[in-house]
C-alpha cells in the first residue's frame, strides 16, 4: 500500500517546484525529502521525479500520484471537519427507542430541545418493546432507550442508567362505580372486582402483580388490553377496573373516574440507559438532560 505521508510530501515538491521549497513549507530538511521521494519511488517502482537543470520536474507517474495526493488531502480536510463538527453536536444521528405513553410527556420536549441546539443532527425515535430497547443499546445499535426497569434488575456492563421518573398507577374505574365516590382508594378494596389487564407481561405488569400481592390478592383478569385507551373503554363499558400509569391517563375516557391509590402504590420506574462511552456526544448529553427536565427533575 502507497504511503499517504510520503504522497503529500511528493505533491509538496512538484507544487513548489523544488526539493528545497518543500522542505521549508513542511519543516523538514531537503535531506528528509529527497529520502521520503526515494522511498515513494521504491514502493511505485518507477521514477517520479527527474532533475532538470538545477530543480527537478515530475514524471507521467509522478504527475499522476500527485492528482490523487491532492484527492486524497481534500478528504482528508473533509474528515477532520466532519469529526469536529460531530464532536461538538454540529453533525451526526441519534437513534432512540422508547415505549408510547411517555412520547408525548417526556419525549417530545426533550427532542424539540435537542432540535434547537444541535440543529444539524438527524434524530431517529422508533417505538420498541423495553426488553428490546435495552438489548439495542447494548448493541450499539440505538444511542438512547427510555424503559421501565425493576429496581432490582441487573446493571449491564458498559450501559449507564439515569433515574427519570416514577409513574405511580392510578385506579381506574367505571364513573358510576361506588368507589369513585372517593378520592383515594386503599389497594386492597379492588379485591373483589373483576379486573381489566392494561399491560402485557413484563416489567409494567410486575409493579401491579407485586403491590396486589403485598394488598394481599391477586388480580382477576377477566380480559386485558395493551393499549391504554382501549383498556379505559373496557372499563366505561363496565367490563372492570383497571390500574393505569399517570403518563398513560393524558388522554381520559369520559366513562371512567381516575383515582389515587395507596397501601401500597404501585409505581414503575422510567429509566434512560445510554452506552457509558458514548456520552461523549454532546447531543446525546443534550437529550438525556432534557429528559430528566421533562420529568421533573
Amino acid at each position: 500500500m502507497l504511503d499517504v505521508r510520503r504522497m503529500q510530501v511528493l505533491r509538496a515538491v512538484i507544487t513548489s517546484g523544488s526539493v528545497t521549497a518543500a522542505a521549508a513549507h513542511l519543516g523538514y530538511t531537503p535531506s528528509a525529502i529527497s529520502q521520503q521521494v526515494s522511498a515513494l519511488e521504491k514502493e511505485t517502482g518507477t521514477v517520479l521525479l527527474e532533475r532538470v537543470g538545477r530543480g527537478v520536474a515530475p514524471t507521467a507517474a509522478g504527475l499522476l500520484l500527485t492528482r490523487y495526493a491532492d484527492v486524497i488531502s481534500r478528504h482528508l480536510a473533509e474528515a477532520e471537519t466532519a469529526l469536529a463538527d460531530l464532536r461538538a453536536g454540529r453533525a451526526g444521528r441519534l437513534s432512540l427507542r422508547y415505549f408510547a405513553s411517555v412520547g408525548p410527556t417526556l419525549l417530545a420536549p426533550a427532542l424539540a430541545r435537542v432540535r434547537r441546539e444541535h440543529p444539524g443532527v438527524a434524530i431517529d425515535p422508533r417505538l420498541a418493546d423495553p426488553d428490546d430497547a435495552l438489548a439495542e443499546v447494548a448493541r450499539g445499535d440505538a444511542d438512547l432507550a427510555v424503559v421501565v426497569r425493576r429496581p432490582d434488575e441487573a446493571r449491564h456492563p458498559g450501559i449507564r442508567v439515569v433515574h427519570l421518573s416514577d409513574d405511580a398507577y392510578q385506579a381506574v374505574l367505571p364513573s358510576g362505580h361506588p368507589l369513585a365516590a372517593g378520592r383515594v382508594i386503599d389497594l386492597a378494596d379492588l379485591a373483589g372486582e373483576p379486573w381489566v389487564g392494561s399491560e402485557p407481561p413484563g416489567p409494567c405488569l410486575t409493579p401491579i402483580v407485586d403491590a396486589c400481592a403485598a394488598a394481599g390478592f391477586s388480580p382477576d383478569f377477566v380480559t386485558t388490553s395493551e393499549d391504554y385507551a382501549t383498556a379505559q373503554g373496557f372499563v366505561a363499558a363496565g367490563l372492570g377496573v383497571s390500574l393505569i400509569p399517570r403518563l398513560g391517563l393524558s388522554a381520559r375516557h369520559p366513562g371512567v373516574a381516575v383515582r389515587r391509590v395507596r397501601r401500597p402504590e404501585p409505581v414503575r420506574a422510567i429509566h434512560a440507559v445510554v452506552r457509558a462511552s458514548a456520552l461523549d456526544q454532546p447531543a446525546l448529553r443534550t437529550l438525556v438532560e432534557a429528559l430528566r427536565v421533562s420529568a421533573g427533575q
